[in-house]
């Protein structure tokens, strides 16, 4: 017998669309959608076997710069949609893509659910804490005291949306958080993402230098872990709330024989797509 035949050897451009990309000068998209193609190549993985899915901001533009199956869905709905569409499809690699906004406020129900469902999915989140595509409102991962926006010339005043913690507790097997400004670290880490066979949530960091030009210092506040990853949940919610949210790296990731408590095993996801096809 003759075993898989290997994958062909693909190139990041082998990824790439024809569409040049629309983002500010400066914008830290730029970096992940380079980190997003790099990944897919060093797994060579066909692009008809690769479906990334988005909602609606300035990184849910990322299908459209992509040559993969992509669907550009409504405002905080890519993840039930990705979803559908991994049970549907379980032969393909999904990947979904979003911001802070669209990620963590209308769509933060559907965050919570999906890290608790656990399907197959790699949810890519690039946050710069603003609403850049509508011109700086302040979004949840906004500081409460950054007095960038008209609308809240004296900050929000409210706490700024933990995403690492909220992943954690809502049970996702996989949670990273990488940099833009770092591609060679954050290719390596959806590298891990996509293999994880599992919900895998990775934040990455992608300043807006348009509308928080204060993120342009991130370069020297981000910095490695201090501490190794751990499959320990306990561990890990310490680690989270203990750190600067600056740190970057792979946090947590549970094996997938010992999930995390309320997760969804893969066998279930398996019965629960045989339930939804006729």
């Amino acid at each position: 017998m003759h075993g898989p035949a290997p994958q062909q050897p693909r190139k990041a451009k082998d990824y790439k669309s024809d569409v040049k990309p629309i983002w500010c000068a400066g914008c830290g998209h730029f970096a992940v959608l380079s980190a997003i193609t790099k990944s897919l190549a060093h797994l060579a993985l066909p692009p008809e076997q690769v479906a990334l899915v988005s909602g609606i901001g300035c990184s849910s533009r990322l299908p459209a710069y992509t040559h993969v199956y992509g669907f550009h869905g409504i405002h905080g709905r890519a993840l039930p949609i990705a979803t559908g569409l991994k049970v549907a499809r379980p032969d393909l690699t999904v990947l979904v893509t979003g911001g802070d906004g669209d990620g963590f406020s209308i769509g933060g129900n559907h965050f919570m659910h999906a890290c608790r469902r656990n399907t197959d999915l790699t949810y890519i989140v690039m946050d710069n804490e603003v609403y850049g595509m509508t011109k700086g409102q302040a979004s949840p991962t906004t500081p409460p005291d950054w007095t960038g926006s008209h609308l809240t010339p004296r900050g929000t005043g409210l706490p700024s949306f933990n995403p690492a913690a909220i992943a954690l507790a809502s049970g996702a097997g996989f949670i990273a958080r990488g940099f833009s400004g770092d591609p060679k670290g954050l290719t390596e880490l959806l590298v891990e993402a996509i293999q994880y066979p599992g919900f895998a949530f990775v934040h990455v960091l992608s300043p807006c230098v348009t509308f928080h030009p204060e993120q342009k210092e991130w370069k020297q506040q981000v910095h490695p872990q201090g501490v190794g990853t751990t499959d320990d949940p306990m561990l890990a919610a310490q680690h989270i709330q203990q750190e600067d949210r600056m740190a970057t790296g792979l946090i947590f990731r549970a094996t997938p024989h010992k999930p995390v408590q309320g997760a969804v095993e893969p066998v279930a996801v398996t019965s629960l797509r045989e339930q939804f096809v006729v």
